[in-house]
Formats: structure tokens, C-alpha cells, sequence
């Protein structure tokens, strides 16, 4: 065993082994804290990926082996627990599996050599939400959903000792308006001990909305600590008696949860993104972003980066949400923006601003990055594929000016069908069986979507 987990496993009493299933839901599973020896990073531990949601019944049988380097003390057990995020291996070959999120990412970190690159570094940003109480009923005739929160400007009739945060009025509230910057600060605690490099939090928005962002990390790290922090704030919050959600549309008339990523690759002695090209960018740069712009606009990244039917309700005009096939320095309304704040070379980079939490972080930055090292490596020009730059807002454009940009799918079947027809620079990392599975289980989400009806179709519709 590595010397960093000898220091972490003093006293420990249970080793906790967390395994990403398809939707990237952590499953786990609780060892005794005398099986952390050898044996254990050697050998793993069995189980059943059918269950997991890849995997097929009749070759199912899958080993989870504890990666060293993910060791941290889970903060959520009375007894102390060493926990590991795990890798998974064919019991048939003693190979990475295909379709497991952490190996697929791996495989995507190798293509970078192929662009030059030794890595890519991320930092996300996370927005979520976070509710007294929700409750929800699908029935055959009832629909609804309902939420609870103290802030919501929904609640300014009754009388309340609570501060009412109105409508888009949230952005940077100062308590006590800012009613959970305690719990944010608590759950930054916890991130730091972990090891996860915040850069800082705060209150977004819409009411009830908040954000935590973090500082650049290599990317396998980057994603396992989006799940982390999901992992985290949810254990928190059941702690609280509240509840946490990363919807990226929870709240009519309100602004979404996405997650921007800042990002740029590099080799061993530069940031290989800066460059004199546009606003410190270099043509490698301005390649990936066409390569990010062109396979969202045929659906095949957003199938992984917006996975959801919710995630097309955040992707509307009118919230700064980030829906045309464009690109520009400091424009919020584009989908991918240069940071005008970043003024060093080292330092300047690219942010992705379409993606949303509700993705599998694995799969999703996976796809990121193939999409950006395709358009690297077919040498794509944003100008000349008319991506920008737009360095105007859209919500403020003439028609005719409006007419120009290009816009992305506004639907998850229509991305989904992008996906079947754009699938090739994913193909080094995304077996076919896994593009396949991942059709199929988000196919049926929309089709049962699709299936249910709406109250505001009553609204609109029901007096014909």
C-alpha cells in the first residue's frame, strides 16, 4: 500500500468502496477495516454491473479494485471509514471495462498525446439548488410537484421572519438574504479536508440557487470531485432536514443550474491554448472550440453533456442560457466563452457553458474532450463554420442578425438522434455497446416523458 493511505487507515474501521453506476449515482459497498492490505488492490472485490445499469445479465459478473490515489475519510460514518473511488475489470481478460465512466475517461486522457497534449486541466463550476422540502406524484390523474423554500419570492404574501429573495435578484446576496451561506461554508470545510481546491461559493440567481466553484484540476480529478461534492452536499443536507438538486430546471420562470467548465490542455512546459490568435488564443485553441460547437450542434456531445429531458428546459432563450453554436470573449450568452478577466498567457483558457450536472461527469467531460481533440485534429475553424466570434448579446440582436446563428437541439430526441449519426470521434473511448446502452436508456427516459401530461397542457389546451 501507498504511504498516503498507511497515514489515512490509522484507526480506521471500515473501508467504504464507491462504484459509478450508468447515471453517475455513486453504489458502494462496506468492507471491515481489516481487509485493507494487498490483497485487496490486487484482487478487488466482485460484483454485479447488470445492476448498475451496464453490463448484460448473462456477462455481469464485473471487479471493483480500490484506486489508491481517490483515498479520503468519509466524513458521513460515526465509525471512522477509509473510502475509494474503484476502477472495474473484466473478469473474463483482467481488463478495464469498456463501459465503466472512470475507465472511459482514462482511455479519452490517453488520445491527448495524439493532439500533443500531456493533459487537460478543468474547473467547474456547480450549480444547484437548495429546498426546505420537495414533494412529487406521477399518477393517472394527478401530476405535480411541489417545493418549498424560504427564500422563494413565491412566499412574499404570507407573513414569514424570512428574507424573500425576488425574482433573478439572487446573484451574490449577502445573508440574510443569503440564508445558507453557513451550510455552503460547512460543506467547503468538508471539500477542502478532502483535499477538493475550492476557489469560492456563493448564492446564484434565482432564489433558492447556489454555486460552488473550484480550481483547475487534471481531469480524472475534476470529475471524481464533481462527484464528491454531489456525494457531499446531499449527505449534508439529510443531515440539515433540506434537500439538495442539481435539476438544471427545478423552478418555473427561474434561472437553470449548469456547470461550466473552464478548461485548457498543456504539455510539460506550457498551456498549449495560449496563442495570438483571439483574445490570447492560440489556433490549437480556436480548433477544439470549433470541434466542442460542431458535434454539439449535431446533438452527439449534448446526448452527454445534457443527458436529460430537464435539460432542455434550462436550454431556453431568456435565462443567459447558453443555446447557439458560438463563441466569444466575456459573452455569457455564448456556449463558449474566453474569460476577459485572464490576462496571464499561462492561465488563459476556454469555458464550455452548455454542460449541466444531471450528466455523468466521466462520460461527459469524455465527449468534451474527444469533441475538442477532433476539431484539433481536423484543423476546424470556428470563423469559417460561422461559430463567431459573437460578441454581441443574442436577447438584444435584430432578426436578421439573429438569423445568422446557429442554434443547438431542443430536445433530447433530437439529440439523441444527432448521437446515432455523429458517434465517430467518440470511438476511441465509447465502445459501440456503450453508445448503444446509452441510446436506449435515455431514449426510454424521453419517450416516458414525452408519455405524461403536463399541467400547463390543461392549461393551454383543455377547454378546446
Amino acid at each position: 500500500m501507498k504511504e498516503h493511505i498507511e497515514k489515512l487507515s490509522k484507526g480506521v474501521e471500515f473501508i467504504d468502496l464507491k462504484v459509478v453506476d450508468i447515471s453517475g449515482r455513486i453504489r458502494h459497498i462496506l468492507l471491515p477495516g481489516n481487509r485493507l492490505n494487498d490483497e485487496l488492490f490486487e484482487e478487488g472485490i466482485g460484483f454485479d454491473a447488470s445492476n448498475y445499469g451496464y453490463a448484460t445479465v448473462e456477462d455481469s459478473d464485473m471487479i471493483a479494485v480500490p484506486d489508491e490515489e481517490t483515498a479520503f475519510i468519509d466524513p458521513f460514518y460515526e465509525a471512522k471509514t477509509l473510502s475509494f473511488f474503484c476502477n472495474v475489470y473484466r473478469t473474463s481478460d483482467g481488463k478495464l471495462y469498456g463501459q465503466y465512466p472512470r475507465n472511459v475517461l482514462i482511455n479519452t486522457l490517453k488520445e491527448l498525446k495524439s493532439v500533443g497534449a500531456k493533459g487537460a486541466l478543468l474547473a467547474p463550476e456547480l450549480e444547484f439548488h437548495i429546498f426546505d422540502a420537495v414533494s412529487y406524484s406521477i399518477g393517472v390523474n394527478k401530476v405535480s410537484y411541489e417545493i418549498e423554500a424560504k427564500e422563494g419570492y413565491w412566499n412574499s404574501e404570507e407573513l414569514s421572519k424570512n428574507m424573500i429573495v425576488e425574482k433573478k435578484t439572487g446573484y451574490h446576496r449577502s445573508p440574510p438574504a443569503d440564508y445558507f451561506a453557513g451550510f455552503r461554508n460547512e460543506a467547503v470545510k468538508h471539500l477542502i479536508e478532502l483535499g477538493i481546491p475550492v476557489k469560492y461559493h456563493h448564492h446564484e440567481v434565482s432564489s433558492a440557487q447556489h454555486e460552488i466553484e473550484l480550481y483547475f484540476q487534471d481531469a480524472l480529478k475534476a470529475a471524481d470531485s464533481i462527484i464528491i461534492i454531489k456525494y457531499l452536499l446531499h449527505n449534508l443536507a439529510y443531515k440539515y432536514g433540506i434537500r439538495i438538486t442539481f435539476m438544471p430546471k427545478p423552478l418555473y420562470g427561474e434561472a437553470g443550474n449548469g456547470m461550466h467548465i473552464h478548461q485548457f490542455l498543456y504539455d510539460d512546459h506550457k498551456n498549449l491554448f495560449s496563442g495570438d490568435s483571439y483574445s490570447g488564443l492560440g489556433e490549437m485553441a480556436l480548433n477544439y472550440v470549433a470541434g466542442i460547437l460542431q458535434h454539439s450542434l449535431s446533438g452527439s456531445l449534448l446526448a452527454f453533456t445534457n443527458p436529460t429531458t430537464n435539460s432542455y428546459r434550462r436550454l431556453v432563450p431568456g435565462f443567459e442560457a447558453p443555446i447557439c453554436a458560438a463563441f466569444a470573449r466575456g459573452n455569457r450568452s455564448a456556449a463558449i466563452r474566453i474569460p476577459g478577466y485572464v490576462k496571464k498567457a499561462e492561465k488563459v483558457r476556454v469555458e464550455f457553458r452548455t454542460i449541466d450536472a444531471s450528466c455523468n461527469p466521466y462520460y461527459a467531460i469524455s465527449a468534451m474532450l474527444l469533441a475538442g481533440i477532433d476539431g484539433i485534429k481536423r484543423k476546424l475553424d470556428p470563423g469559417k463554420l460561422n461559430f463567431g466570434p459573437l460578441e454581441s448579446n443574442i436577447y438584444q440582436m435584430t432578426d436578421q442578425e439573429k438569423a445568422k446563428i446557429q442554434y443547438f437541439p431542443t430536445d433530447l430526441s433530437t439529440v439523441l438522434n444527432g448521437l446515432k449519426n455523429d458517434k465517430d470521434f467518440l470511438s476511441s473511448a465509447f465502445d459501440d455497446s456503450l453508445i448503444e446502452n446509452w441510446f436506449n436508456k435515455k431514449d426510454e427516459e424521453a419517450n416516458y416523458i414525452m408519455n405524461i401530461p403536463s399541467p400547463a397542457e390543461y392549461q393551454l389546451y383543455f377547454d378546446l
